[in-house]
């Protein structure tokens, strides 16, 4: 056997034994990444098979970054059919089929983001399956953040304001400040990373303004506002002594007067009422004589 058939059969050999114990060989090309939520993603899956596609199946995966330990099913090629799950129907499906595994992810949104696993299998080749893994991030811009403030506003009391933002990747940083009359920047303690409020005690007519939060990340702004109003009473108590009296005064006066026109008026009511019963007393003493004398006629 000359050189050159040592070599065939050596490499009928080595291609006979990859045939019985070797496996699909995957590749992904990107291990991270980066997409702006509602835009489109291309998680891409390369394998090599020596065997014919007929059997061919492919499992993509997500495990959630809020659910490390429940992945769930995105998208299933079986059989010649494309199965997807529910809630990537009509967002996901496949690129290139059935040459590569790659699939493209539209209308991106933030419970899109985890770790994405794509799965070879292609009978008869035996071994393990061919797994691929990649990660998805999702940025977002802040929310619209809604403010709030907490407790009363008297003189000597305490207030909270507080900012709260729904979402945004990666966390939104938060700023508190007083803008009117001067500009002022507040410490801000934040509950949970998404919740950040001010403290501020002894509030006084001084603490009146507008105040606004900020909230930002590398994809955006947004700002919301509290205008503070804060009364204390004057210091000057003996004016408003004087101006109370004043107003007392002048409404007992103006009640004396009501109290005089009303007896006034009654006291013409009646003197009216006497003089009218007078005359009518007056009228039957001098007719009733003539009456007497015509009956006696």
């Amino acid at each position: 056997m000359g050189c050159v058939g040592w070599k065939l059969f050596w490499l009928l050999c080595l291609l006979s034994t990859f045939l019985q114990y070797g496996a699909v060989r995957v590749t992904v090309r990107e291990s991270a990444v980066e997409v702006v939520r509602g835009d489109s993603a291309t998680l891409t899956c390369s394998f090599f098979s020596l065997m014919p596609l007929f059997r061919l199946s492919i499992i993509w995966t997500l495990t959630p970054i809020s659910h490390h330990e429940s992945p769930i099913q995105v998208i299933v090629y079986a059989h010649g059919q494309v199965i997807e799950s529910p809630s990537f129907i009509g967002r996901v499906g496949f690129v290139g089929m059935p040459w590569n595994a790659d699939i493209i992810l539209n209308e991106t949104r933030i419970s899109d983001a985890g770790v994405y696993r794509c799965v070879v299998n292609n009978p008869p080749e035996t071994g393990d399956h061919g797994i691929g893994e990649l990660s998805l991030t999702v940025l977002a811009p802040p929310s619209l953040p809604v403010c709030l403030w907490e407790w009363d506003t008297d003189a000597a009391g305490n207030v909270r304001l507080s900012c709260a933002v729904v979402d945004g990747f990666p966390t939104p940083q938060m700023i508190w400040e007083k803008l009117e009359p001067d500009q002022i920047t507040l410490p801000v303690n934040t509950d949970g990373g998404m919740i950040g409020s001010v403290q501020i005690a002894n509030v006084s007519a001084q603490t009146s303004g507008l105040y606004r939060c900020s909230v930002s990340n590398p994809l955006g702004t947004q700002h919301c506002y509290v205008n503070l109003s804060v009364y204390s009473p004057a210091d000057n108590s003996p004016g408003i002594l004087q101006g109370v009296m004043l107003s007392l005064t002048m409404a007992l006066l103006l009640l004396a007067l009501m109290v005089l026109a009303l007896w006034l008026h009654r006291s013409a009511q009646e003197s009216k009422w006497r003089n009218s019963n007078e005359d009518e007393c007056y009228n039957e003493i001098k007719y009733t004589p003539s009456l007497i004398k015509r009956s006696f006629v």
